[in-house]
């Protein structure tokens, strides 16, 4: 038999998992003892960012290895294909003669698009409307319970929770587990494996197994931090928007809702560890480099916000792991690097530990070579909602073009962004050298809130949140599927973006 002469690639992706919930990025109450010990035999890199700290950009940035000015979306457009002619991470292993399989929760269109996988084993928490029915759903009815994922009755994007209302072996993250496990079997042993495990949670829905949730039911959970601007009347416009967005829980509800969240992390956490026991199982763990990353984090009631799309660091710090083989050199077992990452970064990194070609496409830096980044800039929304971020590691400077207002935060002496230092003239000079790297990344239709280098942002109208919000993310019987919708409506807009560079 043929020697397979590289090792493999077991990536773990998780969905809306902030940087700091992890024991080993110092969190007193969150049990992930698994992926702590990833962390112990590898790199913890603490200042990760997602570039768009919101879902579909966020993993286009993972696939494509590139920033969102160059895959093209930083709003959130379901129905936007990847970018043509742009290698992707599993097509460039393949290429190189992987095997490259994905299982949950990957996030293109067309849903059955492989996007340079082998094969895809799905979940797409109940898309159908975009024009598939996903392997889960299938898996579902095969077992009695077609259209029955959601009669939870718990919201894709709202807090309230509740415990899984299906045995156990049902629930998402263990059917994801199972694949995963079934796929390293199922490998062919001539050549090296990629695996892309992708769990959706714990975005929302918050439907723990009842024994996770119980595992916290007597922890004391801390409160969320609440800067003192963010009870201020004179709140920049998209922070209003998103504090009106979802209702505001009491102090016992948010405590469960927590809960709640720590549950399905932990959940996730222990279900790892059957995947790396399989790679033991069949020789191959320590052939094999592990990665564990999130595409966005998750406020949580951090400033009186959730969910994500904000640069605060619960929103937009993702965790980032990498552990490689027991000869790997490069990446110093048990270590923490502080320097500035971001989604884009991981797939040369990962081309590079396997002595791949990193295709001239890629934006990102690999994560083991001595280069290191000054800045990074990160990018959400357009018109009313648009936020754009830059920090040097240490200060982290928010600018927000709806009535031109800023934000600014010493991450090393405030790392919770409770004191904003935009109005205090003893940062004046950070300011202005972050607003210099700003106006560098600018492109597009934001060029439009410039005159020369001035930001002169744009005026809004009075505030008034939309009175249904907190209903569109329910999900309702998915059986029979529902109808499918036009693509052009799904994704919102023809054009990749707004206004070509000047």
């Amino acid at each position: 038999m043929k020697k397979v002469n590289k090792p493999n690639i077991l990536f773990l992706c998780v969905d809306q998992w902030p940087g700091k919930f992890l024991g080993c990025a110092g969190h007193s109450e969150i049990e992930t003892p698994t992926i702590d010990r990833i962390a112990a035999s590898g790199v913890q890199f603490t200042r990760a960012y997602a570039e768009t700290p919101i879902c579909i950009p966020a993993r286009r940035s993972i696939m494509t290895g590139t920033s969102p000015r160059a895959h093209g979306d930083r709003i959130f457009q379901p129905a936007l294909p990847m970018p043509q002619g742009m290698p992707t991470l599993p097509q460039t292993f393949r290429n190189n003669g992987y095997q490259a399989n994905a299982i949950g929760k990957i996030h293109v269109y067309p849903q059955r698009n492989r996007i340079g996988f082998d094969d895809v084993i799905s979940y797409e928490e109940g898309r159908s409307n975009l024009g598939s029915i996903d392997d889960y759903e299938i898996h579902l009815a095969e077992h009695g319970f077609a259209g029955k994922q959601n009669m939870h009755g718990m919201s894709q994007n709202e807090f309230s929770w509740t415990t899984w209302h299906l045995e156990d072996r049902y629930h998402p993250t263990n059917w994801i587990t199972l694949e995963a496990c079934r796929s390293i079997k199922r490998r062919d042993p001539t050549r090296p494996g990629f695996w892309f495990v992708s769990y959706n949670h714990p975005h929302p829905p918050l439907v723990p197994l009842r024994q996770y949730f119980d595992r916290y039911k007597n922890t004391q959970i801390t409160a969320p931090n609440i800067g003192s601007w963010a009870l201020k009347k004179d709140r920049p416009y998209p922070i209003k928007l998103i504090q009106k967005t979802w209702d505001q829980l009491s102090d016992k509800k948010l405590e469960d809702t927590r809960r709640a969240f720590y549950a399905l992390c932990t959940h996730i956490d222990h279900q790892i560890r059957t995947i790396i026991g399989t790679l033991r199982e069949e020789k191959i763990l320590d052939e094999t480099i592990i990665v564990f990353c999130s595409d966005h984090g998750e406020m949580l009631g951090e400033h009186g916000l959730y969910a994500k799309r904000v640069m605060y660091e619960n929103s937009s710090n993702i965790p980032m792991i990498i552990s490689g083989t027991p000869n790997e050199k490069r990446l110093n077992q048990g270590s923490k690097d502080n320097r500035l990452v971001g989604l884009q970064d991981i797939m040369p990194t990962l081309l590079d530990l396997v002595n791949i070609k990193i295709p001239e496409t890629c934006t990102g830096i690999s994560m083991i070579q001595d280069i290191k980044r000054e800045t990074l800039y990160c990018e959400a929304q357009e018109g009313v909602t648009a936020t754009r971020m830059i920090t040097d590691c240490q200060y982290k400077l928010i600018w927000y073009p709806a009535g031109n207002r800023w934000q600014m935060f010493d991450l090393n002496d405030d790392p919770y962004e409770k004191n904003d230092l935009s109005n205090n003239k003893t940062y004046k000079k950070q300011m202005i050298n972050l607003q210099d790297e700003l106006i560098k990344e600018l492109y597009g239709c934001d060029k439009n809130w410039l005159k020369g280098n001035n930001f002169i942002g744009f005026k809004t109208s009075n505030f008034i949140p939309a009175p249904d919000r907190n209903l569109s993310g329910q999900r309702g019987l998915h059986y029979p599927p529902p109808k499918s919708i036009d693509p052009a409506i799904a994704q919102g807009v023809t054009n990749r973006w707004e206004a070509k560079d000047t």
